[in-house]
């Protein structure tokens, strides 16, 4: 049996779940989340907690599911309490961002602004040179945190590029200027 799948998810006061349609939505005060539940997976609500199971519990792609879901779940109930953060650091000679409304610019050594449209439930702030990119919803926040990462990537010789703030690079020496031999 999935370890992950057996253990029920607790819901926090003020949160609530729902099994709509195939469509588990969870809401909470800071907003709802809503995914597509596998045919497989069989669902239990109450008020304090959500349990799932699955009939067959041989198959390994079952079990893998059984995981998935609870672990996406679990993710959308923490959602919906505290918000997601993810924290990017810009590196480099006159590298700079700014917001503006739901547009990021980036002004990372190209020859022109690099405007980034932030999605719907994405909220992003820069201070000095960092950029906080919040939301509710987990996958989103790492999805755009890495396309605006991808947009200049950090170097491995200067470090100069976008980086997530607790990610450390590996840096290389440049070239050195060896002597004649005679």
């Amino acid at each position: 049996m999935s370890r992950l799948g057996k253990l029920p998810i607790e819901l926090p006061a003020g949160t609530r779940a729902l099994l709509e349609r195939g469509f588990m939505i969870v809401k909470g005060p800071k907003g709802e989340l809503k995914t597509k539940m596998h045919e497989i997976i069989k669902t239990e609500i109450t008020d304090q907690e959500i349990k799932l199971s699955i009939a067959d519990q041989t198959s390994g792609k079952n079990k893998a599911l059984w995981g998935l879901f609870r672990s996406l779940i679990k993710n959308m109930v923490v959602g919906v309490n505290e918000t997601y953060t993810k924290k990017l650091e810009i590196n480099g000679v006159g590298y700079k961002a700014a917001v503006n409304g739901a547009k990021l610019t980036l002004n990372v050594g190209y020859s022109h602004p690099v405007i980034y449209e932030l999605p719907a439930g994405i909220k992003a702030e820069v201070q000095a040179n960092i950029i906080t990119i919040n939301g509710i919803d987990k996958q989103l926040v790492g999805e755009v945190s890495a396309q605006i990462r991808k947009i200049r990537k950090p170097e491995p010789y200067k470090g100069k590029g976008i980086k997530y703030s607790d990610e450390i690079l590996r840096r290389k020496a440049g070239k050195t200027a060896g002597k004649a031999e005679k």
